[in-house]
């Protein structure tokens, strides 16, 4: 599938870049798209979540009233969940909620992803750009360029650049990753995808 390359403008060059139908037109997975979201979020979760049992609670453990004769249920401890104050019953603790995926079905989760963004003409090619200085008004200035004002934006680019990486780090609707970093859940929660030209020999090198 051959896509021109436009520049910071918004408008085409000459130049035009093949993108791979190994990656960008296969039949896509949803279940292993399914299995790398939910590992991702995952594998952001702290898991420091924690609540005190009866053995935790700082209080009497003195019997607080006979054991029969009451009319009621027996008791044994203030620290009893049934009582205001006591322990909670089978709380959360904490735990590690990530767990291993197979790097082949990686791959597949984020071929398909973006063969979604593909199909549905989400995904655009940028020529290779740079920034002297961290200048978030410059880089509004390429989204507004590529009529990408409103819309959730992604930017990959073949190799780490921090004054870009910064320009856009107070943007809410718009994150840049490194083509090595690319992620399924990235893909998909943006509505466009845009590739720098240099990006699309990593990925091709990376998922093929």
């Amino acid at each position: 599938m051959e896509v021109k390359v436009l520049d910071t403008k918004g408008k085409a060059t000459s130049t035009k870049v093949e993108l791979a139908d190994s990656i960008y037109a296969i039949e896509p997975n949803d279940h292993a798209i399914y299995l790398d979201v939910k590992q991702y979020l995952a594998n952001g979760r702290q898991g420091t979540h924690k609540s005190k049992e009866r053995a935790e609670i700082t209080g009497s453990t003195k019997k607080i009233k006979k054991q029969k004769g009451t009319g009621t249920a027996r008791a044994g401890s203030i620290k009893s969940p049934v009582f205001r104050g006591g322990g909670r019953a089978f709380g959360p603790r904490p735990r590690n909620y990530s767990f291993k995926l197979n790097v082949k079905l990686k791959r597949l989760a984020r071929k398909s992803a973006l063969t979604y963004k593909a199909k549905s003409e989400n995904i655009l090619v940028l020529e290779d750009f740079n920034m002297e200085t961290p200048k978030t008004k410059e880089f509004l200035t390429i989204l507004s360029n590529l009529k990408m004002n409103d819309q959730k934006v992604l930017v990959v680019l073949g190799s780490a650049n921090d004054n870009v990486y910064l320009s856009a780090r107070n943007l809410q609707n718009a994150k840049v990753v490194t083509a090595d970093l690319l992620n399924t859940y990235d893909v998909l929660n943006a509505s466009k995808v845009v590739l720098s030209q240099s990006s699309v020999e990593v990925i091709e090198k990376i998922l093929n």
